[in-house]
């Protein structure tokens, strides 16, 4: 994280921290609660809550519920202040800024867009400088109470420095973005992968809360995938663990973007779909929307093109099962617009190249507009807050 005007952290003992993410992430939640839950004392967590009491992260409840059979006065639930700090988030593409303020439970609050005229670094900060005023600018509150700014884009980025070491969308190599967003802004800032900042955002609010391990997957300009094990988002000791868009599934394959050959992204990202409908109908200027249209209307050769497209995306996710078992697999991004084209030769291929009880592991469809995505970024944020 890089710092800007304040850069005030909640993370201390780990016990404060442990009482904190549970209630964050599961709350409202009693003491007695979470005592069970963390293997605490209940003397253990009055004293981890006592300062995020005071500090106004959290509150009791009024008693509603008694601590077990015969027990005397209800237990007070504690749970979190969500308007006590606000968090913007920020999702880059190669055409448009996709902003959102959200609270410390990442409910958003605001949302606002930009579109991009030029990627080039310069001009994508400026443009961040200005939606991030707007959206401060929404309710008197937000601009007091804001201090983290949460950004995230396509590619590999080191998330401890805030570095876009590659981002292949933008053209961008070895850019300090953290550091040079907050100069510009004067928030303390963190920058992620999007996917991982989606990952994170569905781990702690969303379909992982609870799961211990689990996948997401996006389908889209690029094929990506976030994974949790052992409750803790992976990055890998190079920072692009779960970079499935980049497992060979046809090594005789179109030649990938990354350097590499027959990629999944090669085959099943959006680019690489248009590319291989225009060859296959003659017609250079073809669009996604008008392949999509074509084959839902029975064009067998555009049909094969997302069929080919589902089985790479299967076989990938299978990779995944196999490799890491999770508990779930979410399956979302903007290519699932079209994913009645993908959604049998994807759990086709996924079944046949599970391994064993790995092909019991459900896929669950979840579309999910840009706005999510700026989520995550707010939601990295939040943990920025709360995580050592």
């Amino acid at each position: 994280m890089f710092p800007g005007s304040d850069t005030g952290s909640l993370a201390g003992a780990p016990a404060a921290t442990a009482v904190f993410t549970t209630v964050l992430t599961e709350g409202p939640v009693s003491r007695v609660g979470l005592a069970r839950r963390l293997g605490l004392s209940s003397a253990a967590v009055t004293k981890a809550a006592r300062p995020l009491i005071d500090l106004g992260y959290l509150h009791e409840l009024a008693a509603t519920e008694r601590t077990g059979p015969g027990a005397g006065r209800p237990a007070s639930p504690l749970a979190v202040r969500a308007d006590r700090e606000f968090f913007v988030g920020v999702k880059v593409t190669a055409d448009e800024l996709i902003g959102v303020i959200c609270d410390l439970c990442a409910q958003v609050r605001a949302t606002a867009r930009r579109p991009l005229a030029n990627p080039d670094v310069d001009s994508v900060l400026a443009e961040v400088g200005r939606l991030v005023d707007g959206l401060l600018d929404t309710l008197p509150e937000h601009r007091r109470r804001t201090r983290r700014l949460g950004l995230s884009l396509s590619g590999d980025v080191d998330h401890t420095t805030g570095l876009v070491r590659y981002s292949p969308f933008l053209h961008w190599r070895d850019v300090p973005l953290g550091e040079r967003a907050a100069r510009l802004t004067g928030l303390a800032v963190t920058v992620e992968n999007d996917v991982k900042a989606l990952t994170a955002a569905e781990h702690w609010f969303g379909e992982g809360v609870g799961a211990e391990s689990f996948a997401l997957v996006t389908v889209g300009t690029g094929i990506g995938c976030g994974l949790v094990v052992n409750g803790r988002l992976v990055s890998g000791a190079y920072g692009v663990a779960g970079e499935i868009g980049h497992v060979v599934v046809d090594a005789s394959g179109p030649d990938c973007h990354c350097g590499g050959r027959g990629c999944v992204e090669s085959i099943a990202g959006t680019d690489a779909i248009v590319a291989q409908a225009r060859e296959r109908t003659g017609h250079p200027d073809l669009t996604l929307d008008e392949a999509v249209t074509l084959a839902r209307g029975g064009h067998e050769l555009l049909r094969g093109v997302f069929t080919r497209a589902g089985n790479a995306i299967g076989c990938g996710i299978a990779a995944v099962a196999n490799l890491v078992g999770p508990t779930r697999i979410v399956v979302s991004g903007e290519g699932l617009a079209a994913y009645d084209l993908f959604d049998a030769p994807i759990r086709t291929s996924f079944q046949r190249q599970a391994f064993g009880a790995a092909a019991r592991c459900p896929l669950t469809i979840r579309p999910l507009p840009f706005e999510e995505w700026a989520r995550g970024a707010a939601a990295v944020s939040i943990q920025s807050l709360v995580l050592p």
